[in-house]
C-alpha cells in the first residue's frame, strides 16, 4: 500500500496549493510529533483552509477534523511565534528534489518551512537567510553537512531539476548501463517523475519488460530470477493471510534493441515530460486505486469490500482495469485516502475476524467428516478381520493350539519364540502365519488372507491383500470372529451417535459463527460511528444538572483547560491538597451554578489528588473565572499549571471520596427530545400542595461521620419552626424537611450550597511542582476591634442559651433527656464561632460572612504543589485574567446541545449510536441505568473496569443493542479515568466477579 508522496505527487500538490498564496496563518496545531496543522484564512474573504504537513509522508489541505495534541509541542510554539498572522507568500519545490518550501512573510521578515518527504523526513523552520531556527530531527550527513539550529540549510544540496534529453544522450545512457538492467531502472535517475509514471509510459509503448545490454543467456537467467521472485512474494502473501489471490504471472524478459526500440523509448520519454508539464500548469483530478476484497459469507450471497491502496493525480494505464474512485482535485483524494485509513483498518480487522470465524466453522465440519470417515474405516476393517478368521478357521485353531501347547509345556516365552522361528524356517504352514507373539496380553498376531480370493490370478494386484489380525488365545477361531463382529456393531452404533452429536455440534457452531459475524460487523459499525469528543482527553463528567465538568490530568492539562477552555461565567474549582486537579464547570446558561453541581465538581477535584490513596476527606473551593490569573506577584513567576487566585474563595462542605463508573449513550438525533430534562436543576419551589403548604426535602452530602450528622441535626432546627431534621446513621446522610405557609416568602431551606467565605483581600497562588505542599495563610484586616466585639457577642449568646436550657429540658419528651445530656457533654468546648460555621453550612445562621479573627498585615499566599512540569518563562496578562486563545476551535456554546444527546437512562426503543464510559462523583450517577460505586481500595483499575462492564452486560435490563455497545468499548477507555487503586461496590457483585 502506498504510504507517502512520490515525485509526481509533489509536482501536482505544489501546483494545486498555489491558490493558498496570499492566505494568512491563523493558528498552528500538532497532531503528533510528525504532523502539523496550519489554519489559514483568506485576506479579504472569510474562507478558512487547513493545511496538513507530515514529515516524510505528505502535505495536503484537509476538511476532516483531526485530533490535536492536548498541549502544543515546543515545535508548534516556535512555529506560532514566528508564523502567526504571517502571509503565505510562496510554495515551491526545491529543484527536482522531494523538498517543499513554504515561505511566510517577505524580505527580512520572511520565514521558511521546509518539508522533506524522503528517507525519514524532516520539518525545518528557517529565517530569510535560510538559518535554521528550529528543526524537527537534527542530524548530520557526512562530515560537512549538519542539520541543526543556527546552521545554514544547504539549499544548493537539493537535486537539480532534470532537462529534456536528446536521442544521442539516451543512446549513451543505455550503452553505459549494466548488462541485464531493466529499462525502468535506467530511466529512474534521468526522469523526475517517480516509478509510477515511468511504468505508465513504458506500458503505453510496449516496453514494460525490456532490459538493456542482455544476451540470450542473460534473458533466460532473468526470467528464472523473475519467476523465483514472484513465487517468493506469493508464498509470503499466503503466510501473512492477505488473501490477495495473487498469481505468478511470469512474462518473458526482452532485450532492448537500440535501433528498433529507441524511437518508441523517445516517445515514452516525451510522454513523461508532457505529463509533468500538465501537472505543473493544471489542477489535476484525484484517483484512489482500490483492491476488491471478497467478504466471507455463508450461502450463495457474495459481498465485497474495497480497500484503498494507492492515490494518484492521474489515472495511469496500469490501474485502468482496477477499481478506483475519482475526486475533483488531487488534494481531496489524498485527504480522503489518509483520513479513512483508520476506518479501513477497522474494516480489514473485521474482515479478518469474519474469515477466522468461518474458518473455525469449516474446521468443525472437516473434523466431523474425518471422524465419520475413520469410523467407517474401522467398521470395514473389523468386518474384514472377522471374515478372514472365518475363512481360515482351521489354520487359526491350529495356531492357537500350538501356542497353548507350548505354554502348557511350561516353556519360557523366549523358548516359545525360538520354537516358532525354527518351525517357520522348516516351512511349517501354521508357524508361517504367526507374525508376533503378544503373550503378555495372551494374544498372537496372524497374517491371514482370503484362501478363496484371486489366488489363481496372474496379476499380483488382483490378489487379496493379507492382513495382520490379533487373535485371543483364550478363544476359539469362531469366538475371535464373533469378537470382531461385535466390534464392528459397536463402531456402527458409535457412528450413529457421532452423527447425531455432530449434527447438533454443527448447528451450534453455525449459530455461534453467525452470532460472531453479526457481533463483529456491529462492533465495526459502532467503532466507525464513535466520535471522540474534545473533552474526553481530560477528566470529565456531566453533572446531575447537565453541566459539563472537566479537570486536568497533570500540570500541562491544568494550564490548558484554564487558558483555552475556561470562559466568562465558568467556575474554577480546586482544593488545597497535593495533586488536586484544576476543575472547570462549563457554564453555558450564564446563570448561577447550582450548589449540587458545585459539590460534585469539588468531589472530582479532591478525588484526583493524593487524598484518594491517603483516604483523606477535605474541602474544595470555587471561584469565578475572572479571579484566576497568570499574573505573578512582583519578583516571582508562575510555572506550568500555576495560577493566581485573587479575592474570596468559596469553600464547599467536606467531599467524600465516592466516585462511580457508568455509561453515557449517544442518542440518534430524533430520540433526543424524549430525554429532555433528565438532568436538570431541581427547585424547591416546584412542589406546592393545594392547601398552600410547602414541604421541601433537601438531602445533604455525606458528612465525615455520624457525629457530624448529629451536629447538623441539632443546629438545623434552631430558629426554624416546623422543621424536621432526619439523620440516617447507616449512610451518614441528612434530610431536612420544612413546612411553611405560602404567605411566608422566606424559605429556610438550603437553596445554595453552603459556603465558607474568606476575606476579600485574600490572594492564593496555585503552583505546580513535584515537592510537598506548604500552606501559609496571611490575611489583611481592617478592623481589629471586630474580633473583640464578636467575643463579647459570643459570651452573651452563651449566657442566654445557658438560661434557656432548663426551660427547654422540662418540655423534653421521653428519651430525649439522655440525648441532650450527651450533646451538652460533646459541645461543651464549642465556641460561638464554630457554632456559626456549622450553622452556615446549613444556611440557617443568616450570616453572609465569617467574622474575621486573624490579625496579620501580610498578603496571603497559598502554594500548592501538583506536578513535575515547571515552565521557566512567566506570563503576564492584563486585568489579572487568563489569556484566552481566540483562534482555538473548541466548540463554544454548544455544550448543552451535545450533552442533551447523551443519556445515562436509555429507553428500550431508543436508537443508540455508541456508549462512552464515564467516571464521576457517585451522586451525579444516581439516575443512570448502569453504575457501580468506586471508593479507595487495593484493587487494580483495569480489573475493576472489567468486572463493571461484565456486570452491566449480564444485567437483565441490558438489551441486545446495549450489549453490542458494551462490547465495542476498549478496555483502556474504561479504566482511564478511575482515580487510582479502587474498591468496587454494587449489588450481587460477587456473582459477577466469578
Amino acid at each position: 500500500m502506498k504510504t507517502r508522496f512520490n515525485s509526481y505527487d509533489i509536482i501536482s500538490g505544489v501546483a494545486e496549493l498555489q491558490r493558498l498564496v496570499g492566505y494568512r496563518v491563523n493558528q498552528i496545531y500538532d497532531i503528533d510529533n510528525k504532523t502539523y496543522l496550519f489554519r489559514l484564512h483568506g485576506g479579504s474573504s472569510t474562507e478558512k483552509v487547513t493545511l496538513l504537513l507530515e514529515s516524510g509522508t505528505r502535505f495536503h489541505t484537509t476538511g476532516f477534523e483531526w485530533p490535536k495534541n492536548v498541549a502544543p509541542s515546543g515545535f508548534s510554539m516556535k512555529l506560532r511565534k514566528h508564523l502567526k498572522n504571517k502571509r503565505l507568500e510562496q510554495i515551491s519545490q526545491l529543484g527536482g528534489d522531494r523538498i517543499i518550501d513554504f515561505q511566510f512573510g517577505t524580505a527580512d521578515a520572511a520565514y521558511h518551512v521546509l518539508l522533506e518527504l524522503y528517507d525519514r523526513g524532516n520539518v525545518i523552520l528557517t529565517d530569510y537567510e535560510q538559518t535554521i531556527l528550529y528543526i524537527l530531527r537534527p542530524h548530520t550527513e557526512g562530515e560537512s553537512v549538519r542539520f541543526a539550529v543556527r546552521e545554514k540549510y544547504p539549499i544548493n544540496r537539493a537535486k537539480k531539476e532534470s532537462t529534456e534529453l536528446s536521442e544521442e544522450a539516451i543512446r549513451n545512457i543505455i550503452a553505459s548501463s549494466k548488462p541485464g538492467e531493466h529499462l525502468r531502472r535506467v530511466l529512474m535517475p534521468i526522469l523526475d517523475c517517480g516509478p509510477v509514471v515511468i511504468e505508465h509510459i513504458l506500458l503505453e509503448q510496449g516496453l514494460q519488460n525490456h532490459a538493456v545490454n542482455v544476451s540470450a543467456e542473460d534473458v533466460m537467467e532473468k526470467e528464472k530470477e523473475q519467476t523465483e521472485e514472484e513465487s517468493s512474494r506469493t508464498q509470503k502473501s499466503k503466510k501473512k493471510n492477505k488473501n490477495r489471490n495473487q498469481q505468478v504471472n511470469t512474462v518473458a524478459v526482452k532485450s532492448f534493441d537500440v535501433e528498433a526500440d529507441l524511437p518508441n523509448l523517445m516517445k515514452a520519454i516525451k510522454s513523461a515530460y508532457d505529463i509533468i508539464e500538465l501537472a505543473k500548469n493544471k489542477n489535476c483530478k484525484g484517483f484512489i486505486i482500490q483492491v476488491k476484497e471478497e467478504k466471507p459469507t455463508e450461502g450463495d450471497k457474495v459481498e465485497h469490500f474495497y480497500r484503498n491502496v494507492e492515490f494518484h493525480p492521474y489515472l495511469f494505464t496500469q490501474y485502468k482495469d482496477q477499481p478506483f474512485t475519482e475526486f475533483p482535485t488531487f488534494m481531496e483524494a489524498v485527504d480522503e485516502f489518509f483520513s479513512t485509513q483508520e476506518s479501513q483498518k477497522i474494516d480489514m480487522k473485521t474482515l479478518q475476524q469474519e474469515r477466522e470465524a468461518l474458518k473455525k466453522l469449516s474446521n468443525v465440519k472437516k473434523d466431523h467428516s474425518k471422524r465419520l470417515e475413520e469410523l467407517n474405516k474401522v467398521q470395514d476393517l473389523d468386518k474384514r478381520k472377522a471374515e478372514l478368521i472365518t475363512c481360515n478357521q482351521s489354520l487359526v485353531d491350529k495356531a492357537i493350539l500350538a501356542i497353548q501347547s507350548a505354554i502348557a509345556s511350561q516353556l519360557s516365552w523366549p523358548d516359545i519364540q525360538e520354537l516358532v522361528k525354527e518351525a517357520q524356517a522348516n516351512g511349517d504352514v501354521v508357524a508361517s502365519t504367526i507374525k508376533q507373539l503378544k503373550l503378555e496380553i495372551n494374544h498372537i498376531s496372524l497374517l491371514l488372507s482370503d484362501p478363496y480370493g484371486a489366488s489363481d490370478s496372474e496379476n499380483e494386484d488382483d490378489k487379496e491383500e493379507s492382513i495382520v489380525i490379533d487373535v485371543d488365545l483364550a478363544l476359539s477361531a469362531w469366538a475371535n470372529a464373533r469378537r470382531y463382529y461385535d466390534l464392528k456393531r459397536s463402531a456402527a452404533q458409535k457412528e450413529k451417535k457421532t452423527i447425531d452429536a455432530s449434527q447438533k455440534a454443527l448447528k451450534s457452531a453455525e449459530r455461534k459463527t453467525q452470532q460472531t459475524l453479526k457481533e463483529v460487523r456491529t462492533i465495526s459499525n459502532i467503532a466507525k460511528a464513535r466520535k471522540v469528543f474534545w473533552f474526553e482527553k481530560f477528566y470529565w463528567f456531566v453533572s446531575s444538572e447537565n453541566y459539563l465538568v472537566i479537570g486536568g490530568r497533570d500540570a500541562q492539562q491544568n494550564e490548558l483547560i484554564v487558558k483555552r477552555y475556561m470562559r466568562p461565567k465558568d467556575i474554577y474549582v480546586h482544593a488545597d491538597i497535593q495533586g488536586a486537579s484544576s476543575v472547570i464547570i462549563r457554564n453555558t446558561t450564564g446563570g448561577d451554578i447550582p450548589p449540587k453541581t458545585l459539590l460534585e465538581a469539588g468531589t472530582m477535584a479532591i478525588s484526583y489528588s493524593v487524598a484518594w490513596d491517603a483516604k483523606v476527606v477535605t474541602n474544595a473551593y470555587w471561584v469565578n473565572s475572572d479571579q484566576v490569573s497568570k499574573t505573578a506577584p512582583t519578583g516571582e513567576y508562575l510555572g506550568t499549571g500555576s495560577f493566581m487566585i485573587r479575592g474570596k474563595k468559596n469553600f464547599l462542605p467536606s467531599c467524600h471520596l465516592i466516585m462511580g463508573l457508568s455509561l453515557l449513550f449517544k442518542l440518534e438525533d430524533s430520540f433526543i427530545e424524549r430525554h429532555q430534562g433528565e438532568r436538570k436543576i431541581r427547585s424547591t419551589d416546584d412542589d406546592i400542595d393545594e392547601q398552600g403548604v410547602q414541604e421541601t426535602e433537601v438531602t445533604y452530602p455525606i458528612l465525615d461521620d455520624i457525629s457530624e450528622a448529629n451536629d447538623v441535626s441539632e443546629g438545623a432546627t434552631n430558629g426554624f419552626p416546623n422543621t424536621e431534621v432526619k439523620v440516617e446513621h447507616d449512610t451518614g446522610r441528612i434530610t431536612v424537611k420544612s413546612q411553611l405557609s405560602t404567605d411566608n416568602q422566606e424559605t429556610p431551606v438550603v437553596e445554595k450550597m453552603p459556603e465558607k467565605l474568606v476575606e476579600d483581600e485574600e490572594i492564593a497562588i496555585i503552583e505546580a511542582g513535584p515537592s510537598r505542599k506548604k500552606t501559609q495563610v496571611l490575611n489583611k484586616k481592617k478592623n481589629k476591634e471586630k474580633g473583640r466585639n464578636d467575643k463579647t457577642e459570643v459570651e452573651k449568646t452563651q449566657a442566654n442559651s445557658g438560661e434557656a436550657e432548663p426551660n427547654a429540658s422540662n418540655k423534653l419528651k421521653r428519651g430525649q433527656k439522655g440525648k441532650l445530656k450527651k450533646m451538652k457533654l460533646k459541645y461543651k468546648d464549642q465556641d460561638e464561632e464554630e457554632r456559626k460555621i456549622r450553622m452556615m453550612i446549613l444556611s440557617s445562621s443568616g450570616k453572609d460572612k465569617l467574622p474575621a479573627n486573624d490579625e496579620k498585615e501580610d498578603e496571603k499566599a497559598i502554594a500548592l504543589k501538583k506536578g513535575p512540569n515547571v515552565d521557566k518563562t512567566g506570563e503576564s496578562v492584563p486585568k489579572n485574567q487568563i489569556d484566552i486563545d481566540e483562534n482555538d476551535d473548541t466548540p463554544i456554546g454548544v455544550d448543552a446541545d451535545l450533552l442533551d444527546s447523551l443519556t445515562g437512562q436509555p429507553l428500550e426503543d431508543d436508537e443508540l449510536l455508541f456508549a462512552i464510559p464515564v467516571v464521576a462523583p457517585y451522586q451525579a450517577l444516581q439516575q443512570y441505568k448502569f453504575k457501580v460505586k468506586l471508593t479507595p481500595g487495593t484493587g487494580k483499575r483495569g480489573k475493576a473496569a472489567k468486572v463493571a462492564i461484565n456486570m452491566f452486560s449480564k444485567d437483565k435490563a441490558c438489551n441486545n443493542r446495549e450489549k453490542d455497545l458494551l462490547k465495542s468499548i476498549k478496555e483502556e477507555a474504561l479504566a482511564r479515568n478511575i482515580p487510582g487503586k479502587v474498591k468496587i461496590s454494587a449489588p450481587q457483585l460477587q456473582k459477577f466477579r466469578k
